[in-house]
């Protein structure tokens, strides 16, 4: 909370000493305030920006432990329901937190009104130049916090996933202790490997938050088809699943691989390089958000044909995992678990969302 107060306060001191938001629009120009560019734009052409971001949202609200681990510790299926939905009125707020003061930082540095050498630095340019010494110590305690708080439950999960789905699958008979030794040797690793990933970052993308869509985009399309063909369709099994995540994470494995590869090269260098290297290098630069898409659609055909070829799973093992196999009981306390006030408060955001879509049109 501290950190959302603080991001207002720094949005509205910025637009203040900017000379209000009629100032950030002329300054900034419409491409700026425009979320649906051509095709061509190399960066965030509107098909990318229109059927990406479902994708990587449906990965991350669904799927992404996160997430499910926060959903399933609820008391029951409508605090969980109502829990999300309120995520859903905070994830809104990066429009408010990032986005805009991104935008503000712009123009006040073209107004040379602030400092700062790259895009990383705006928000941390903007607490120390722009908010006064007692709220930018607030400000700071609470990005510190929030920083914290993610990356323990980063941590956690991660530890969590390597122990139970892994090392418990491969010695059964390990004891809590040594679960929680291979736990803490897990999170050492991942932080490790995190260390050492940090140079390669500026290879793929020279924002920190365009490095995140981009990885992000890579990762999600093969679990967001398995889950979302899994929840519709009871003909989806295991055979498909497992080929549609493992040949799908290599693409994109394979695509943040060429990409990083990419970065050392300038187009001029690229051009006199044998054609097998040219071809790594052109994959990696394919647009992020088109890439996601592709992989989505080819991770969806894997796991059809796959499916197909393959027999379908027991009824007894899909009961109540899709609306197919949905019972009149796991029907009845799915509608006893929502009612009008739900549905309100999902018009609610769906309406914020379309209206942030149609108001930055340039």
């Amino acid at each position: 909370m501290v950190l959302i107060l603080g991001s207002l306060c720094i949005t509205g001191i910025g637009l203040y000493q900017l000379g209000g938001w009629g100032e950030l629009r002329e300054i900034s120009g419409s491409a700026r305030f425009n979320l649906w560019r051509p095709l061509s734009d190399p960066e965030f052409p509107w098909a990318g920006m229109l059927f990406a971001a479902p994708i990587v949202g449906l990965w991350y609200w669904c799927t992404d432990q996160y997430i499910v681990q926060r959903t399933l510790a609820a008391r029951n299926l409508k605090i969980a329901r109502r829990g999300t939905l309120f995520g859903a009125y905070l994830k809104i707020t990066p429009v408010f937190l990032f986005i805009i003061p991104g935008m503000i930082a712009y123009a006040l540095v073209q107004k040379n009104m602030l400092q700062m050498d790259s895009p990383d630095q705006a928000f941390p340019a903007m607490v120390s130049q722009l908010l006064p010494s007692g709220l930018r110590g607030l400000v700071v305690a609470g990005l510190l916090a929030a920083l914290m708080s993610s990356l323990s439950s980063l941590f956690n999960s991660c530890s969590t996933l390597f122990t139970v789905d892994i090392y418990k699958k491969i010695k059964p008979a390990a004891s809590e202790r040594e679960m929680v030794a291979v736990g803490r040797a897990a999170t050492f690793v991942v932080v490790g490997l995190g260390l050492l990933w940090i140079p390669a970052m500026q290879r793929v993308s020279g924002a920190l938050y365009e490095y995140l869509q981009s990885v992000q985009a890579y990762l999600a399309p093969p679990m967001t088809a398995v889950f979302f063909l899994g929840v519709f369709w009871k003909r989806v099994n295991g055979t498909g699943a497992v080929v549609t995540l493992l040949s799908g994470f290599v693409l994109g494995l394979l695509k943040l691989g060429c990409q990083v590869y990419a970065g050392q090269y300038s187009l001029e260098q690229a051009a006199i390089l044998p054609a097998l290297q040219q071809m790594f290098i052109a994959y990696g630069n394919i647009n992020f958000l088109i890439f996601c898409v592709v992989l989505f659609a080819y991770c969806c055909f894997t796991l059809i044909l796959f499916s197909l070829l393959t027999p379908p799973p027991e009824a007894a093992r899909i009961e109540n995992l899709c609306y197919a196999t949905n019972t009149a009981a796991g029907r009845r306390e799915v509608r006893e678990s929502w009612n009008r006030w739900d549905v309100i408060h999902t018009v609610i955001v769906l309406l914020i969302i379309v209206s942030v879509y149609l108001y930055f049109t340039g």
